[in-house]
């Protein structure tokens, strides 16, 4: 059979709506009368047999992640969706081979996704580099917590959001992974980002500087039940940070469970003991390399380090990146260009791992997804991409 793949206009709205809301459970919800698939900084790609039935569909999202202190443009994949009777038929692998294609083409590099199950994604070289997850942490212990006598906490203001996305990018920035939060696909105004929580607080210190934030919901309930959920809680002092947990802490007799959004290496972990704290709910991102010169050229990379190494791709999902490179890092900056030798082989899984800075050379070697190489690539390799490890804390 021979299916069309291309991007959904006005008219196919009811169709992926349909689709979507079939294979993720929102079924029973009827559509809302603004909902457009192709919103600003969304591009859907839909499948359809001969007879205009739509059985796949895909969204890119324009968004960028930082990786090496530099905002690394991004293709988030989101919505994928086969038809339940036609699944296993390489419809996925259709529409996503096209995304990809499509999403080089408007200037993206990287690409990731969140996984509900990791295997199609490994057949076309997405691979496993991180999570985002929840704590649950009982909120007595945050009561332990002394604030901070210097740092005053207030509700933030329409006027607080330039600083708060500040403090989000500076923290970002130092990271690896975080997503930028700009652009189309963040397009809420400062009222509707206050709008969306019960509770938006600052953290302010003696010189009446914003230094830190929080962003919480209130669950309903006062008794054993009762919750709040965090979902951004960052300070740039070690001040604000104990401030904003000891305000939680306040809590404890009518919200007696505290469920935090942290990463593995989150200053937070400094004053809760990881023994109080339990994993709540833990969602797995993967990333792929649409663009292997693009995005050795769009991410940064260690100043101090100097140094080549030629790789041999494989990829022939993306063949435009598929062959001999040679690899330049100088500076903080990086070169891909054809040639070399092809010392170093690595899979899609494999660049998107080491890329990412979720394993070592060592690491990738014992997997398969590396092989070729020496002592002197490999710690030229470890230390390229060494850092933070990956991080998001924006779900898509």
């Amino acid at each position: 059979m021979t299916y069309e793949v291309r991007p959904l206009g006005p008219d196919d709205n009811k169709l992926a709506w349909d689709l979507g809301s079939l294979a993720f459970g929102y079924h029973e919800q009827p559509m809302p009368e603004t909902w457009n698939s192709n919103s600003p900084g969304r591009h859907t790609l839909g499948v359809f047999d001969p007879a205009g039935r739509m059985v796949a569909k895909a969204v890119d999202r324009e968004q960028g992640q930082w990786f090496g202190g530099r905002i690394v443009p991004t293709s988030g994949v989101a919505g994928v969706a086969t038809a339940p009777e036609l699944r296993g038929r390489g419809l996925g692998r259709l529409v996503l081979t096209r995304l990809l294609e499509g999403a080089r083409e408007r200037g993206a590099v990287l690409s990731t996704l969140f996984d509900t199950t990791p295997l199609p994604y490994r057949a076309l070289g997405w691979e496993e580099v991180g999570e985002l997850v929840y704590w649950t942490v009982s909120t007595r212990v945050l009561g332990a917590i002394r604030p901070d006598p210097k740092t005053t906490l207030r509700p933030a203001t329409e006027d607080d959001i330039p600083a708060v996305y500040e403090i989000y990018r500076q923290v970002a920035r130092a990271g690896t992974g975080l997503m930028e939060r700009s652009g189309p696909a963040f397009g809420a105004t400062p009222a509707q980002l206050l709008a969306d929580y019960h509770g938006f607080t600052v953290a302010v210190d003696d010189a009446g500087v914003i230094v830190g934030y929080a962003s919480w919901d209130r669950g309903p309930g006062y008794d054993a039940s009762g919750r709040l959920t965090v979902d951004d809680l960052i300070g740039l002092t070690p001040e604000a940070t104990r401030t904003l947990l000891a305000m939680f802490g306040g809590w404890a007799s009518v919200a007696p469970t505290t469920v935090l959004r942290l990463g593995a290496t989150d200053p937070a972990w400094s004053l809760i003991a990881r023994v109080d704290a339990k994993v709540h709910t833990a969602q797995p991102w993967m990333v792929r390399v649409v663009d292997a010169a693009g995005a050795v050229a769009a991410r940064g990379w260690p100043r101090h380090l100097t140094g080549e190494v030629d790789l041999d791709l494989v990829d022939d999902v993306c063949p435009w990146q598929q062959g001999r490179w040679r690899l330049t890092l100088s500076g903080g900056t990086g070169r891909l260009e054809p040639g070399g030798a092809g010392t170093v082989r690595l899979t899609p899984r494999g660049l998107a791992a080491w890329y990412a800075g979720a394993a070592t050379p060592e690491q990738l070697r014992r997997t398969g997804f590396l092989s070729g190489g020496d002592p002197d690539t490999d710690e030229l390799l470890r230390t390229a991409t060494a850092g933070p490890p990956p991080t998001l804390h924006d779900y898509f």
